[in-house]
Parts: C-alpha cells; sequence; structure tokens
C-alpha cells in the first residue's frame, strides 16, 4: 500500500501525514469519505467492518439535484474470516455484485484499518475490476491510522485526479466554464449559487464535489478558472489542477453578502482576462447591485435589532472568518471564533477582519462558564448545542448537521433572519427560571403510620389539597 507524499506548498501543511494513530479531528479514512461521498452518482464502497461504514455515512450529509446513490450505504462486512483468509477476493466480488445491481459509472473503493493491517491490497483489486467493467472503479488509499482527516482529504484530492479528471472530453467549452472545488451542497446550497452565475452566463462545469456527477468531474480539466470555496477541503485538487491542466483559482466564499459580492466581482475579472466577454465585469456590477439593493430594506431592519448583540462561533474552516464577516455587517459583537481546523488562508482572513478574537480550542469547563456568565447572546455552531441548551443560550446549527442553506444573498438573509429567532425566541428566558415545582410546598402531609391501612387516610389527602387551593 503506498501513499502520496504530502505536498510541498506551505498553504497544505496542515495536510501532512500526522503520527499514526493520531487523529485531529477524526482520522484519514473519515477526511476521504467526507471529501468524495457528496458525488451523488458514484457508488462508496468501504472495504472494512460495518461500523466504518455506519460511522461515516453521516459524516457530510449532502443534497442531489438528482442521482442518489451517494446516500446508500456499502460494505463489504470484513469478518474473523476475512482476518485469517484476507478479505480481496471478497472485495472483488462486492464490485462486481455493485455493478450489476446499480450500475454506477464509478466505484469508491475505502481502504479502513483492519483490512490494511492484515495486508489487503485494494489496488489491484480495483485495477481488474475498472478493466472488467470498463469504468473507474478508484482506490482510496486512506485507512484511518494512516493520518489526520486533512491527509485523508489530500489522499482522495489525488485520487481524482490520478483516475478521474481528464478521462473525458466535454461537447463543447465554453470561456465562462468554471470549476467549484470544496463546495459540498450542504442543504442544497448550490441552489443559491446556480442562479447567480447563470444569469452572467457562467456555467458551472464541474462541482467539486457536492451535487457532483463523475462525467463532470472527468471533464473538469477544460474549466477555464476555479473556485476554491473551502480551503482546508479539496485546496490540493485546486492546485493540482493549477499545475497539470494550468486552471487558475482563486479563494472565495458565498457565507455573507460582501463576501459573495467580492466572489462574483474576482471571478468576472478572472473570466475577462482570460478570454472571456469583456462586459462580464460591468454585468456583474449590475447584478450585484440589484441583489443588493432588493435586501438593504429588510437588512436594515435585521441590523436594528442585532445590532449589539454578542454571538459565539463554535465551527471551523472557511466560516470562522466569513460568518464572523457577516455577523458583524448587521452590528453584531464576535467575541469569539473557533480556528481549530483554519487553514493558512483562512486564518489570514481572520487576522483581516481585525477585531475578533480566535481560539483553537476551549475546554468544557471553561466553555460552560462563559455561557453561564451571560457574555453570550446566541451560539452558533456544531458540536455545542448540548451545552448551549443545557447552560440555556440561544443556539443555531450552522454546520454540516443543518437543514438551512445559508449561502449567497438569499442564503445570508435567511441566516440572520434565523439569529433574530434564536436571540428573541421566548424559549431562553424561561429556561432561565426555576421549574414550578421547585418552590412547591405542600399545605399538610399526611403521615401514615406502619401497618396501618391506606384508605382511610386517602380522604384526608383529598381535602388536604383541596383546602390548599
Amino acid at each position: 500500500m503506498t501513499h502520496p507524499p504530502p505536498p510541498s506548498c506551505c498553504s497544505n501543511s496542515r495536510a501532512k501525514r500526522c503520527i499514526p494513530g493520531r487523529g485531529e479531528t477524526g482520522c484519514a479514512f473519515r477526511g476521504a469519505k467526507m471529501a468524495l461521498q457528496p458525488i451523488a452518482d458514484a457508488a462508496h464502497l468501504v472495504h472494512g467492518v460495518a461500523s466504518c461504514e455506519v460511522g461515516s455515512w453521516i459524516f457530510r450529509p449532502t443534497a442531489s439535484s438528482g442521482a442518489v446513490l451517494h446516500r446508500e450505504s456499502f460494505c463489504t462486512q470484513f469478518t474473523e474470516r476475512d482476518v485469517v483468509q484476507g478479505g480481496e477476493a471478497k472485495l472483488g466480488r462486492a464490485i462486481d455484485a455493485l455493478m450489476e445491481r446499480r450500475d454506477p459509472p464509478a466505484v469508491f473503493v475505502y481502504q479502513t484499518c483492519l483490512p490494511a493491517m492484515v495486508g489487503d491490497d485494494i489496488g489491484p483489486v480495483c485495477r481488474a475490476a475498472a478493466r472488467r467493467w470498463g469504468r473507474p472503479v478508484v482506490p482510496i488509499e486512506a485507512p484511518g491510522f494512516a493520518g489526520s482527516r486533512p491527509y485523508g482529504t489530500h489522499v482522495a484530492a489525488q485520487a481524482l485526479m490520478d483516475h478521474v479528471v481528464g478521462t473525458r472530453e466535454p461537447d463543447r467549452c465554453g470561456a465562462t466554464d468554471v470549476n467549484l472545488i470544496g463546495e459540498f451542497n450542504l442543504a442544497g446550497e448550490l441552489d443559491q449559487v446556480r442562479p447567480l452565475l447563470a444569469q452572467l452566463g457562467i456555467r458551472i462545469l464541474s462541482s467539486l464535489s457536492g451535487d457532483g456527477r463523475i462525467g463532470d468531474i472527468a471533464m473538469s480539466h477544460r474549466a477555464r478558472a476555479a473556485i476554491l470555496l473551502c480551503s482546508q477541503g479539496m485546496v490540493h485538487l485546486a492546485e493540482g489542477m493549477r499545475e497539470r491542466y494550468g486552471i487558475p483559482f482563486f479563494h472565495g466564499s458565498f457565507h455573507g453578502i460582501a463576501n459573495t459580492s467580492a466572489t462574483l466581482r474576482t471571478l468576472a475579472a478572472l473570466l475577462a482576462d482570460r478570454g472571456g466577454p469583456s462586459d462580464l465585469p460591468r454585468r456583474t456590477e449590475a447584478l450585484i447591485d440589484r441583489e443588493e439593493r432588493r435586501l438593504a430594506p429588510r437588512l436594515a431592519e435585521l441590523r436594528g435589532r442585532l445590532a449589539g448583540k454578542r454571538a459565539l462561533l463554535l465551527t471551523g474552516g472557511v466560516k470562522s472568518w466569513s460568518i464572523a464577516a457577516t455577523l458583524r455587517d448587521v452590528g453584531m459583537t464576535v467575541i469569539g471564533t473557533s480556528a481549530g481546523k483554519a487553514s493558512p488562508e483562512d486564518l489570514r482572513q481572520l487576522a483581516a477582519l481585525g477585531d475578533v478574537p480566535s481560539f483553537s480550542g476551549w475546554e468544557s469547563e471553561d466553555l460552560d462558564a462563559l455561557l453561564r456568565s451571560g457574555d453570550v447572546d446566541v451560539v452558533l455552531g456544531g458540536g455545542s448545542r448540548f451545552l448551549a441548551l443545557k447552560t440555556g443560550t440561544p443556539w443555531l446549527e450552522i454546520n454540516h448537521e443543518r437543514d438551512m442553506p445559508i449561502t449567497g444573498y438569499g442564503g445570508t438573509l435567511r441566516l440572520l433572519e434565523a439569529v433574530d429567532g434564536a436571540i428573541a425566541s421566548p424559549v431562553a428566558a424561561f429556561v432561565h427560571q426555576p421549574a414550578p415545582w421547585d418552590d412547591f410546598v405542600p399545605a399538610t402531609a399526611a403521615v401514615i403510620p406502619f401497618g396501618q391501612p391506606l384508605r382511610p387516610v386517602l380522604p384526608s389527602l383529598r381535602n388536604s389539597r383541596h383546602a390548599s387551593r
């Protein structure tokens, strides 16, 4: 089993292989599965025990505009017998059965810890299956003990470059074809971006990997430009396509109105420089002006309600700075944002905000004390929900588990309305009040001597309750 070497570019420093067994925010297998599972029409086969597949299925619950094969679970269910006899033959049979029953355009086969430790080599099995079926069967050599989650993401990106990208030519090539890299279509967020680009005549040639299609990814090497929407996820793919196919990319974000406008401007200027329509920047400015004017009245109303409110961001990556900037635009104070999963580019963007404190980790006791102090009006995050609810602090889900799209102009407005609703909800005020039964003292207490029948005492209990009313 071979692993691609970590990239030398400084922006990929977080993708270096860690000490075996060490997992930063997850193992290598988890990182690879989270990066590739959003490809909607491919089959994702886990070569390992069933628990690995059960856990990985919910890592990133992404939406799709059509195919939903990525939401089905496929696993070889490695057993004790396979530990003794090896599971390569079983894996080959599983791939054949998957092809016969589901007929996917490609299969991603994920190596996990136990088969790797007993010596299963999935590479030759996948190559033989690819020859039999005439379509990509991609080995993902990222068992959990190989390193951290960012390293698994790097392995997944390299696998796409080696087995999928550049294997098909598009019917036509346009001067405004772009790739979206690091977009995972959480809660169907691509639907907030596609209309904006369509109004400008920009075609999304491929989305990597949210709502992605194998055929589109195979043609993605013909794009004129790319937007890297998650600096930690799939950055290696963006850099690899720039080096191999000359596709320039830039770091962008569709979280927040200002970020959305800046991303559209940068994309329009880049495409115009590379042979796109010369009037594209002008039309982009007109679109931005129209959208910002449309939202201005509602944003002014929300700014009046949210100005001065204090928010704590317990998220990471691109959201650590883009959501912080969005909240500051309506006058909110961000008292802290988590940067534990931030890439160097994310840290640079965060530093540009100036006065937003950042932290890489927080002990539960300290976080509990902060929330109980009353210095936080709302918490935005994922795993912090139970602590926030326990302390009676308004909380809003903005991580992978959310069912609300928060990108683009419409998504930003939806996010701010949700923040306003969480803060204004009467539930938070009620949970700080004592429970109704805490101060209840019965008017009389009947003592039943040992051995005395209960029946004669019941009328006196009923009378005492009526008297207390």
